[in-house]
């Protein structure tokens, strides 16, 4: 495994450690306080498990008070915090650091306000993205994101990591159905940007914050947008025997105008693990399996049902079968939703990638994902949010194998290098994390960089705030607030602390 190795520290290291943990026992119990070995090694890792790193020392805040005398704390000290949700980060964001506090959001696990008039809920970070689905439920309301861990995964970390789920295409990622924050700067300053009202003045600050995987600030408090449930949701399951046209079709039902509630693609390696996992009545045969979902009015879903039938059947579909209940529609469902449980149980090890690409690219990409594994040398399990894009292969490796790992890095970087090349992105949910982080200069200039970093400095001019995750070379701020004079124009000023 990707375990860091660390030297043994010194006196001095020891001291400085112990001048830490006092100052944070000041600010909170000590039991919330966590340092010894055994009780950070809960710690050493995320859902990126292929790396691990003890941290210096754990706190577990309670409140926005304690949040922020904990972070103008270690400001003054000069001591890098790394915030955490649940930890089902799939790109390393929250990564320990051996010199740095791990601060732990999950004692922040109440919903604070349900508004239903204003079709808004506030929440604290910590509570599950299901939760808050479960919390408004009985009056026919739901939070449209629904990432596969959503049973687990904190709002918090999806607002980190601007997450999605097989919902997004019609409803959007996290960014869209979040309204407002509050947050805490590595300063120790508390700030409110957003709220219940649906349009903010001045710069879009709620924008920058969603998606920065808490390099910017700690999120406390998070409003987010509730939607009524439609009034009528059914899928279909359609089988090929071919993975090309398969992503032909989702190309061809988004290009007739229709815009599914959801539309997921999963290979013959995942539909038979996830099969073998809940035992859904998967076609075991077919190379490739969509899931297509309409929501809305009945008369409309009926309609185009008979559309995506049409388009699916002209593409050579081999079966298509319409759930005739909510039960079995849930039932399309569980295989996708329990996909990367499922592949855990057919290889010791994988990773979880995740790049975005062109719709129309679909077909020419999964062709050249089974080139590279035959490359490779490695199997690769593919699910996909096939409707925008978002693939996430899953490369099965071995890590008790020598240079097992190695090669499935190696692998993943070449996909995500194919993503980018056929116009997409590195992440579409994950995040950039560590995972990423040295592939940013395959999609970003220097000077792309060096103004993402701009940013950075202006919330964080310490460099403090989970440092290591997604710029691939970290700068000086006092560096990049200066710019040569050339043909007259002005330098770039000194950035203000935010």
């Amino acid at each position: 495994m990707g375990l860091i190795a660390m030297p043994e520290p010194d006196r001095a290291t020891l001291a400085g450690r112990e001048a830490i943990v006092a100052g944070l026992r000041r600010i909170l119990p000590a039991e919330r306080v966590v340092v010894d070995e055994r009780g950070l090694r809960p710690w050493e890792t995320d859902g990126f498990t292929a790396y691990k790193q003890m941290p210096l020392a754990v706190v577990l805040p309670e409140t926005t008070e304690e949040v922020s005398r904990i972070l103008a704390f270690c400001h003054a000290q000069g001591t890098k915090v790394v915030p955490r949700g649940a930890g089902t980060s799939l790109s390393g964001g929250a990564l320990p650091l051996a010199d740095g506090v791990l601060m732990s959001m999950m004692r922040f696990n109440k919903i604070l306000d349900i508004d239903f008039a204003n079709r808004a809920v506030v929440t604290q970070p910590g509570v599950t993205n299901l939760g808050i689905t479960r919390a408004v439920e009985h009056n026919g309301f739901y939070y449209a994101p629904d990432p596969s861990s959503q049973i687990a995964c904190s709002i918090g970390g999806n607002v980190a990591e601007n997450s999605g789920g097989v919902h997004s295409l019609k409803y959007g990622l996290t960014t869209n159905n979040v309204l407002g924050v509050e947050a805490v700067l590595m300063t120790g300053e508390v700030v409110r940007i957003g709220g219940k009202h649906l349009d903010s003045e001045g710069y879009d600050l709620l924008g920058l914050i969603i998606g920065s995987e808490g390099l910017l600030c700690v999120v406390t408090e998070v409003t987010v947008r509730i939607l009524k449930a439609p009034e009528t949701a059914r899928a279909v399951m359609v089988a090929f025997d071919d993975v090309e046209e398969a992503g032909n079709a989702v190309a061809d039902i988004i290009a007739a105008g229709i815009i599914p509630g959801g539309m997921e693609m999963m290979d013959k390696p995942a539909i038979n693990a996830a099969e073998d996992f809940v035992h859904v009545g998967y076609p075991r045969d077919a190379e490739a399996l969509l899931i297509v979902e309409l929501d809305g009015p009945k008369v409309e879903v009926d309609y185009l049902l008979q559309r995506v039938e049409a388009l699916v059947n002209a593409r050579g579909a081999t079966s298509c079968r319409v759930s005739t209940s909510d039960a079995e529609r849930l039932g399309f469902w569980a295989g996708r939703k329990a996909a990367f449980p499922a592949v855990g149980r057919i290889s010791p090890d994988y990773l979880c990638m995740d790049g975005t690409i062109p719709r129309k690219a679909l077909a020419h990409v999964l062709k050249r994902m089974n080139e590279l594994s035959a490359h490779h040398g490695l199997r690769v399990a593919n699910v996909f949010h096939a409707g925008d894009g978002n693939l996430h292969p899953l490369i099965l490796y071995d890590a008790n194998n020598p240079g097992e790992l190695e090669t499935a890095e190696e692998f993943g970087a070449d996909i995500l290098k194919l993503c980018v090349a056929v116009g997409g992105a590195l992440t579409g949910e994950h995040g950039v994390g560590i995972e990423k982080r040295d592939l940013m200069p395959e999609m970003f200039t220097d000077v792309d960089l060096s103004h993402q970093m701009r940013v950075k400095c202006a919330f964080d001019g310490k460099q403090l705030l989970n440092p290591g995750k997604m710029f691939p070379v970290l700068h000086r701020c006092a560096e990049l607030g200066r710019m040569h004079i050339h043909r007259g124009e002005l330098p770039f000023p000194e950035l203000p602390r935010f």
